[in-house]
């Protein structure tokens, strides 16, 4: 029906997180018809992201700098470090604008269906961190699922002899949330980390 550089077009987008075939179709045709004001500066900005974004050394962000913008932000407090799965969570949690420490990127979780082990992880740079001793806090935000779970006690085994405090970020209860919608395990979460008014 359409040329193979439109159809290569519609198979690269079909593999984005929620297109399907049918909705990158609809996405090309769409880029197809405004080329002037979306085609090609989407077409222009990808390949600039493509050739100027880089994974920070230090904590696995990507950003055009290495260290990446947080990591050389002197106003951060150099003694927080908050282990994250992915760059996703990273983003999310800046943009809550409640967390002023720095970052650590795992790149997953450890999960032995998928074959992934903690050498597929960042878990050493992690230690490597924590071993230079300017942390005193590490807090494990990663997700509450099983291997998040997993990765979590993992990574608490690795630094329990570090001497730095290693806190989880609770779960439960979300802000404006009525107890009759919630799924028993966020319920029973929420139980286990109730805390004194």
């Amino acid at each position: 029906m359409a040329g193979p550089e439109i159809e290569r077009l519609i198979q690269l987008m079909a593999r984005l997180p929620g297109l399907g075939p049918r909705s990158a179709r609809r996405a090309v045709l769409h880029l197809l018809k405004k080329k002037d004001a979306l085609l090609l500066p989407l077409a222009a900005s990808l390949r600039e992201v493509g050739e100027s974004i880089h994974a920070c050394s230090t904590c696995g962000n990507l950003d055009t700098g290495n260290p990446c913008a947080i990591c050389a932000d002197p106003r951060r407090d150099e003694t927080l470090l908050c282990v994250v799965e992915g760059v996703a969570d990273l983003w999310a949690l800046e943009r809550s604008g409640m967390f002023r420490g720095r970052y650590h990127v795992l790149g997953g979780t450890l999960s032995a269906l998928d074959g992934i082990g903690p050498g597929d992880l960042n878990v050493d740079s992690l230690i490597g961190r924590v071993a230079q001793g300017r942390i005193r806090e590490v807090i494990i935000a990663t997700n509450a699922t099983v291997e998040g779970q997993t990765t979590a006690h993992y990574i608490t085994d690795r630094l329990q002899s570090s001497g730095v405090t290693i806190t989880r970020l609770a779960h439960g209860v979300p802000v404006g949330g009525e107890l009759d919608y919630l799924d028993d395990g966020t319920l029973g979460a929420a139980l286990k980390a109730r805390r004194p008014l």
